[in-house]
């Protein structure tokens, strides 16, 4: 009753009770009770709607998602070429599918992979409440995930964990060899790490911007244009035409 009656912006949907007996610094539960409520709340992000409950994961600054995920979309459109009607985006590290589904109106097909069951499953509800039928889900270790997906990326994101990509992970990544990519990242080390990586395989920096998704505190989300340098196959000859005149008259004589 007191809940109910409390003057509130908002509304609390619900108390959990969760019961972690474990020594490990991670999110996880051993027993989840509900003391009040629903487990889940709705969200609402550039124009999509999403179920979000404990372990599906979802940036908790609803306001500065928003300025994230629309710079992560401004990047992601300003080095894809989405004018292209078979082409494929890969979402890796996809969480519940935030950026999946908010890149599906201009993609053939978008894949996401995330290891977190739960994210996974949350994803797939999301899709099905935001009538989105061209994302996949996939659960799974993108180190192990991404060498059987079947069609290959034209534009890959990623928006790995607080300490960046798995080394051989990252290598299968940049042998896809797309054009352009958009890295997020949650830590500026892990991400100056990678790119040390991607700038080794012959990727370079195009555009970076910094979101403060926590102010007053030292955690900043990085949004990452990456362009691969192409190999430059043209062959300049240079010819001198006194020779070529010489060699020409030579052969009248």
């Amino acid at each position: 009753d007191i809940i109910r009656k409390a003057k509130l912006e908002g509304e609390i949907v619900g108390f959990m009770h969760i019961i972690n007996d474990g020594l490990a610094d991670m999110v996880r539960s051993d027993e989840i009770k509900i003391l009040y409520g629903r487990d889940y709340i709705y969200e609402e992000l550039l124009g999509l709607k999403f179920k979000v409950s404990i372990f599906s994961f979802f940036q908790t600054n609803t306001e500065g998602a928003r300025v994230l995920y629309e710079k992560a979309r401004e990047y992601i459109l300003d080095g894809g070429d989405f004018e292209k009607p078979d082409n494929v985006v890969y979402d890796l590290y996809s969480g519940t599918g935030t950026i999946t589904q908010m890149m599906a109106n201009v993609s053939k097909k978008v894949v996401g992979v995330e290891i977190v069951e739960e994210a996974v499953e949350a994803a797939k509800i999301n899709a099905e409440i935001n009538h989105i039928n061209n994302c996949e889900f996939i659960a799974g270790d993108v180190l192990k995930v991404i060498d059987d997906i079947a069609e290959k990326p034209d534009f890959i994101i990623l928006d790995p964990p607080r300490d960046g990509i798995n080394p051989k992970a990252l290598n299968k990544i940049i042998d896809f060899g797309v054009n352009n990519l958009v890295y997020i990242s949650c830590k500026p080390t892990s991400l100056a790490r990678d790119l040390e990586v991607f700038i080794s395989r012959g990727y370079k920096v195009r555009k970076v911007c910094l979101v403060d998704m926590f102010p007053h505190t030292v955690h900043v989300e990085t949004v990452c244009l990456l362009s691969n340098r192409k190999p430059d196959t043209k062959v300049r000859i240079d010819v001198d035409l006194e020779d070529y005149y010489r060699i020409k008259d030579s052969k009248k004589n």
